[in-house]
């Protein structure tokens, strides 16, 4: 009876590392599956988020163009005020210039001119 008992126990104890097999390997693949699932999730996520910040982009970015068209509008408006008053009034600014260079009137400084006081 106890060779019985013996091998009934070896053969619960065989069933018994079977049932654990196959509960580990239920985990992993559960395990396995989860994490695809995760994956999948995120990508999910991620393409979302992306589609969210594209729209945003766009709407965003027209202000931006008609903005940069004005500023740059604004500027050549500037720019050719300033050419416009340096064809009108460029000759008599080198005029000035060139008597102010050629007609040099030498003077002594009053502090270099005034005597020292005692």
């Amino acid at each position: 009876m106890s060779a019985q008992n013996s091998a009934g126990i070896q053969t619960l104890l065989d069933a018994e590392r079977e049932a654990q097999k196959i509960v580990q390997k239920d985990r992993t693949k559960r395990v396995k599956d989860a994490r695809t699932e995760a994956q999948k999730e995120i990508e999910e996520y991620r393409r979302q988020k992306d589609e969210e910040f594209k729209k945003f982009e766009g709407e965003h970015s027209a202000g931006n163009k008609q903005a940069e068209e004005d500023a740059a509008k604004d500027a050549e408006n500037k720019v050719n005020e300033i050419k416009e008053a340096g064809d009108k009034t460029g000759g008599k600014v080198i005029e000035e210039l060139l008597r102010a260079i050629m007609d040099v009137k030498p003077e002594i400084p009053d502090r270099v001119a005034a005597p020292p006081k005692a």
